[in-house]
């Protein structure tokens, strides 16, 4: 990783968030206080940090702010849910991204054999390892009101973000850096946007048929959305990264696939931004009929998803986790001064 040690003193990003705004709205959700003060309640039942780790976690993550964004017509119960799914998405991510399981992929996989028994076992008791009592209750939440193909593809998509954190940290503790083509088919998993997909069901209660899900079109579709989210955030996140020696982002696959300098990397990565929404477009043009009923529930589903990705991508600038002391308010060519090592 010595190429990555000397980097330029600054980079420059432009507005992503318009950039997705091409076919993504942005909406909150009026429950945000409420759903906040009940979400905050029973994370801090569980013994994931300290008190002064868990107040930066809450503080500095503004999870609130993240879901009444992303959940916009979602009611204050399935809200609520959204910002305790988002406390331990966060909380089990950073676990493997910089907490003390960030290069032990056998400690990660561990975990994951632990969450695991809170589905495979629904009727057994409430686990003790923290992470995993999180999910169950999560679950518990999710059964309560989703149909069962939501419930089934939330199960299916934990299981892919889980094996995909072993993989992730397995790569850090090797000190590789994976293609670009590679990255972007973890990234879809780390980024947990088959999760993300189940809890945009879940938020509005839709039914949709398995059929749905597996049409190419719509498989298609679900690749692209998920880029949308993934692609801003390794731009977002990048400097927080490098700062923690963590080199498991995109904009590194591109420096070291394409042999290019950090601006020129965040420059290409940008432009397979815009590349990605026209894809989406063309896309969302061939989408099949399913009949009526189903095409009316589909129509909800896609402008849900559509805002919570527009959500998450405003998001990651208005979250101090990546841009500490630095003035969000013109997003435009962004002039970002690189954290020093360790600043986090």
């Amino acid at each position: 990783m010595q190429r990555y040690e000397s980097l330029p003193p600054q980079f420059y990003l432009q507005d992503l968030a318009a950039i997705t705004g091409r076919v993504c709205e942005l909406r909150v959700n009026p429950h945000q206080a409420e759903a906040d003060r009940a979400a905050r309640s029973w994370f801090s039942q569980i013994s994931v940090y300290n008190d002064r780790k868990k107040s930066k976690f809450l503080n500095y993550g503004k999870f609130d702010l993240f879901a009444a964004l992303s959940f916009p017509d979602a009611d204050c119960m399935h809200l609520e849910t959204g910002i305790m799914f988002f406390f331990w998405a966060f909380s089990t991510d950073d676990l493997s991204d910089e907490g003390d399981l960030q290069s032990k992929p056998d400690a990660v996989q561990a975990g994951h054999d632990i969450s695991v028994s809170v589905y495979t076992n629904p009727d057994g008791p409430r686990p003790q390892y923290p992470y995993a009592a999180m999910l169950y209750d999560l679950l518990t939440r999710f059964r309560g009101t989703s149909t069962v193909g939501a419930y089934h593809r939330f199960i299916r998509a934990f299981e892919a973000f889980s094996s995909s954190q072993v993989t992730q940290s397995r790569n850090r503790s090797q000190d590789r850096i994976p293609s670009v083509d590679e990255f972007i088919l973890m990234r879809r998993a780390t980024i947990g946007g088959a999760l993300v997909e189940a809890m945009v069901e879940y938020s509005l209660d839709l039914d949709l048929p398995d059929i749905v899900f597996e049409n190419p079109i719509i498989k298609a579709m679900s690749d692209a959305t998920t880029d949308l989210m993934t692609w801003p955030n390794d731009l977002c996140s990048f400097n927080k990264e490098q700062s923690d020696g963590d080199y498991q982002n995109l904009v590194f696959c591109i420096m070291q696939e394409h042999d290019v300098g950090l601006q020129e990397a965040i420059n290409i990565l940008t432009e397979m931004l815009n590349q990605r929404v026209n894809d989406y477009i063309e896309l969302k043009s061939q989408l099949p009929s399913f009949g009526a009923d189903v095409d009316a529930e589909l129509e909800r589903y896609l402008h849900a998803l559509e805002n919570f990705v527009q959500g998450t991508v405003l998001w990651y600038y208005l979250s101090p986790r990546y841009f500490r002391g630095v003035d969000v308010t013109n997003r435009e060519n962004l002039v970002v001064p690189l954290f020093e090592k360790g600043a986090f």
